[in-house]
């Protein structure tokens, strides 16, 4: 059977995973001369205002007034908690495991979605979360052999991950009901209100950092908050969700090549065959669950994008 090649798709699937996969070094760099928290700040902000002119210019509608709170909650998790803790990690976490440690967030979110809604988890979901939790030890033994900080860096990136599973776990009734870009408009902007409380002192920070830092702040908030979803909509508008994200298992490798590039940060072998074994634990993990009224595949049912930053 001849596979045709769909340049449009490869080029919207790069961009996604390349933009992704430069976000984990990028915030190494910012945090420089940005606190964790003015990071995230700065970041929601850029990305907001440039959504809300996309927004006027789509004539994106306004959420029902019923669906705000929910909205608030999940943009709270899915992008405050995230960026809070996955800056905070990266503190003290390599751009790679980062990225490494964030591709877990399928695994959370197939076993939040069987707590909470008894989804079935066949062997294969279980056997694939084994296997991610051995990677994720491989991981953590490799960084705990220089401090202990390099542990609680990796604590809190996987924090930031199970924070975006709940977000990717509750959205599906919301998906259904605005589309994937109005909604993840939405819970964007949801995050970047949260957010507000840490105002005080952005704009020093602002006059304090060198402006080769501040650029790279600009970067992460237009290119790996934004462009990236316009991209994967494409893509899962012309071949479906689970197309659409079964290429981002990739994005970790992009970023340990990028950080190595970029920060000169090179990763040992704990952190190698630690990722190795996440991502096949991961992709083992990529499976169906079984509902009462039918079966659905978790990636239409969540809409999931993992390493998303």
């Amino acid at each position: 059977m001849r596979v045709k090649l769909q340049p449009k798709i490869v080029i919207a699937q790069l961009l996604t995973i390349i933009l992704w996969a430069s976000a984990f070094p990028g915030i190494r760099i910012a945090l420089t001369a940005y606190s964790p928290e003015h990071l995230s700040l700065l970041r929601l902000v850029i990305g907001s205002a440039l959504l809300l002119i996309i927004a006027f210019f789509l004539n994106i509608p306004l959420p029902e007034l019923k669906d705000i709170p929910v909205i608030l909650l999940l943009g709270f998790l899915a992008f405050a908690v995230y960026h809070v803790a996955l800056n905070y990690g990266e503190r003290t976490v390599s751009a790679g495991v980062a990225s490494l440690l964030v591709s877990t967030t399928p695994i959370f979110t197939a076993l939040i979605a069987f707590l909470y809604y008894r989804e079935r988890l066949k062997v294969q979901g279980w056997m694939g979360a084994l296997i991610a939790l051995i990677g994720v030890v491989f991981i953590t033994i490799g960084g705990s052999s220089t401090n202990f900080s390099f542990t609680i860096g990796i604590f809190l990136v996987l924090l930031a991950a199970l924070s975006e599973s709940f977000y990717f776990v509750f959205q599906h009734t919301y998906l259904k009901k605005y589309g994937f870009f109005p909604f993840t408009m939405y819970t964007i902007w949801a995050g970047t209100i949260s957010m507000l409380f840490f105002t005080p002192g952005l704009g020093q920070e602002i006059l304090q950092a060198p402006m080769e830092v501040t650029l790279v702040v600009i970067y992460l908030g237009i290119f790996p908050t934004v462009v990236p979803y316009f991209a994967i909509a494409y893509v899962t508008s012309k071949n479906g969700a689970a197309e659409a994200t079964s290429a981002l298992y990739l994005t970790p490798a992009f970023s340990f090549l990028i950080a190595w590039v970029w920060l000169g940060e090179t990763p040992t072998i704990y952190a190698i065959l630690g990722g190795i074994l996440t991502l096949l634990g991961v992709s083992i993990s990529n499976i169906k669950y079984k509902t009462e009224e039918n079966d659905v595949s978790w990636e239409d049912r969540s809409k999931k994008l993992p390493n998303s930053t």
